[in-house]
């Protein structure tokens, strides 16, 4: 039997955010609209934090997060808190346009359709660089001091992607020109504040990073390409994008050899369990597997639209996938045998591609739900009790999969 597995990715994952109480959510709408004191916020974070991590340890899992609770939305605070970025009242523009935003980005175009301003609206204003200080302290606190130092290797920390402020503005637009005269500098002084988080989180004790990203898997849409292809501002094509995002995201992800780094691939997840983006990772999947420089790849498998696990083929021996086959969206559970049945049959593209066994195979492999349950403050259309159940069913899955190994 293989060694049981003591370091990330471990069998049984989750992607990072859990349901909030609705207390919790509550009290920091309460909080911005000065009804309650930042100080009453934390009180109830901390012990709601508390809760989630025992929730996580009684259902088996070895990597525990806060449930992403000390925020109030998945992408948290780096880049508002970056030098040189400004965050804007939501919904308010301040002498931006609305032509600003790439009308075909999955997610800028659900809001434009549905009369929304995109949920966020931060902008660079001067040169960015990292302030000195990480915006995730609090939450890096919090968990060290709910787990033995033993296991802080183990905390699961999620950062927003590099493209989070770039991909959804057209090109040029996502800096001023007298600032950063292309996009090579800018990605220049964003790499350097990535590499500088990574270091600070290091130095706290935090061995384990999951990017969340939903703008690489926009390169799988066939409606997102067309739009780009429609854009007369664009001056590369969008192999050409991925290619400099991917030679980007590598700068930033330089990091200690210790240091566990996956990324998540999202299709959206949204109030009310909406996504954004449907499409098959094989548009991507050569460059995303062999020129990426992470570790694991946390992939969503929960529907049809991302397609099969054909693109599994062109996984390293050296890196991991975790499969998200069982859904963070909806209440109802999963079928045991039939998840069993998928995780096994992607470990066959995965040792067909790579020339090994079925059994070497199955040990680049690990399952999850597809997202996490709350990536934004309301979560998904299910319950508390819906989501231990579905974590205990991934728990299940692992456990049959891999007998004996975390």
């Amino acid at each position: 039997m293989a060694t049981a597995k003591r370091s990330p990715p471990f069998r049984a994952e989750h992607v990072g955010s859990l349901l909030r109480p609705q207390e919790l959510v509550q009290k920091r709408y309460d909080v911005a609209a000065g009804k309650a004191s930042t100080a009453d916020l934390e009180l109830l974070e901390d012990k709601t934090i508390a809760d989630i991590v025992k929730l996580q340890k009684d259902a088996g899992f070895h990597v525990v997060s806060s449930g992403e609770y000390a925020r109030h939305m998945f992408w948290g605070t780096f880049f508002e808190e970056l030098n040189g970025m400004k965050e804007l009242q939501l919904g308010i523009l301040k002498g931006y346009d609305a032509g600003m935003f790439r009308d075909y980005a999955p997610d800028v175009k659900s809001f434009m359709e549905s009369k929304e301003i995109p949920n966020a609206v931060t902008v660079c204003v001067a040169k960015i660089s990292h302030p000195g200080h990480s915006s995730y302290q609090r939450e890096v606190d919090i968990m060290k001091k709910l787990v033995p130092e033993n296991e802080w290797k183990n905390i699961k920390i999620t950062l927003i992607s590099p493209s989070w402020y770039h991909f959804r503005y057209r090109t040029g637009r996502s800096y001023p020109k007298e600032v950063y005269a292309n996009d090579e500098e800018y990605f220049e002084d964003v790499a350097k504040a990535y590499q500088e988080e990574l270091k600070f989180l290091h130095s706290q004790g935090i061995r384990n990073i999951q990017i969340d990203d939903p703008n690489l898997a926009y390169f799988c849409s066939e409606a997102m390409l067309e739009g780009w292809a429609a854009d007369k501002d664009n001056d590369k094509t969008p192999d050409e994008m991925f290619d400099a995002y991917v030679k980007f995201y590598n700068k930033c992800f330089e990091r200690p050899a210790d240091m566990h780094l996956g990324i998540h691939l999202c299709r959206g997840n949204y109030v009310g369990s909406r996504h954004f983006s449907e499409g098959a990772y094989d548009n991507i999947a050569k460059k995303l597997f062999q020129d990426l420089n992470v570790d694991t790849y946390y992939l969503e498998y929960d529907t049809p639209r991302a397609g099969g696990f054909e693109p599994l083929a062109h996984l390293p021996k050296n890196k991991n996938v975790v499969l998200g086959v069982v859904t963070s969206k909806f209440p109802e559970l999963e079928n045991k045998d039939e998840m069993i049945s998928r995780v096994k049959q992607a470990a066959e593209f995965v040792a067909k591609g790579n020339g090994q066994s079925h059994e070497d195979a199955l040990q680049q492999l690990c399952v999850s739900p597809q997202c996490g349950f709350a990536s934004h403050a309301e979560g998904n259309s299910l319950g508390y009790e819906d989501m231990r159940k579905k974590l205990q069913l991934v728990r299940a899955i692992a456990d049959a999969v891999w007998p004996g190994q975390p």
